[in-house]
């Protein structure tokens, strides 16, 4: 299977601004007024429809290149390009070269660095997503515009300015939600370790209720204080935006297939010698991981303390 790479050139800033428009072909003025429909809105899934088609289509698939189209509709004109890359490329944990940023650079270096808990990055963007975007229809499904995302990531990794609210204020909501999603699956090692990743696996998988309660809380306490720190946080803010549901259709399971597969696939090479290929992962494992993330948003909540009181009584090794 593969992913779609879509480079657009101004879809967003040639929709937002137009007005809804009605249709004009001498209706009765005392007839009742038709509900307007957005140009934007209809032009955002022509291109949608165009994509979906390309990414059925097997000589589109096979192809290396990027390819040109264009979609015009009420005399503006959207040109985009796609390619498709496959898994085992965009799926790929790779280390930032330059440790001196925030992406691509291990949490608890970017913690220690920050003198905090959680990554600014992670606050920042979790705390924007609550302020306005928490009843956003398909938050955190829907993509933001590539280039706002990689202006984000930009501005976090060079840390030039600590104005970040600002920034933020001025991205489209959907763009922020993807920025932490990138970031998330940019660390080089999973938020959940590779470490620790067989031992989800096989701790989701137990059948006892009460088996899987202890093993599941004990492998939670088993997290480096800075993984365990920013999960909590995560988990809180993910169960907040289920609480919004009825109106941003975002259940915990919706949120869970979302953010299971970034937060816990592991690297090609876990500290234990075993070889996990990605491609693998995208069958019996992607369920397990999405109801790993599952069992924890549907769980009570806990708190850090309570937590690494808890680990007093459990067994260090896992």
């Amino acid at each position: 299977m593969t992913d779609v790479l879509v480079s657009e050139r101004g879809l967003t800033s040639a929709c937002a601004p137009l007005e809804p428009c009605s249709e004009e072909n001498g209706t009765d003025e005392n007839a009742p007024a038709k509900r307007a429909s957005n140009t934007g809105a209809k032009l955002w899934g022509r291109v949608r429809s165009k994509l979906l088609r390309q990414k059925l289509d097997p000589q589109t698939v096979q192809s290396k290149n990027w390819q040109m189209d264009v979609i015009e509709m009420n005399g503006i004109k959207v040109e985009f390009s796609m390619k498709f890359t496959g898994r085992d490329l965009t799926l790929k944990r790779t280390p930032s070269k330059k440790q001196s940023g925030v992406f691509g650079v291990k949490i608890s270096v970017v913690t220690k660095r920050e003198c905090s808990k959680v990554p600014l990055v992670i606050r920042q963007c979790i705390e924007e997503v609550e302020r306005r975007g928490i009843e956003e229809v398909g938050i955190y499904r829907i993509s933001g515009v590539a280039t706002d995302i990689q202006t984000l990531k930009a501005a976090f990794n060079t840390n030039t300015t600590k104005d970040f609210p600002v920034i933020l204020s001025d991205m489209d909501i959907n763009a922020i939600a993807g920025t932490l999603k990138l970031y998330f699956r940019e660390l080089p090692e999973a938020l959940l370790t590779d470490r620790l990743y067989l031992a989800f696996l096989d701790g989701i998988a137990l059948p006892d209720p009460a088996a899987k309660e202890s093993c599941m809380m004990h492998l939670l306490c088993s997290l480096p204080d800075p993984n365990l720190s920013t999960f909590l946080l995560l988990l809180e803010h993910l169960r907040r935006v289920a609480e919004k549901e009825s109106i941003n259709k975002m259940s915990l399971l919706n949120l869970a297939t979302i953010f299971g597969p970034t937060l816990l696939r592991p690297s090609e090479e876990t500290t234990k010698g075993h070889i996990t290929l990605v491609s693998d992962i995208w069958s019996h494992d992607v369920m397990a991981q999405v109801q790993v993330l599952l069992f924890y948003l549907q769980h009570p909540s806990v708190s850090f303390s309570e937590l690494k009181r808890d680990s007093l009584y459990f067994s260090t090794d896992v």
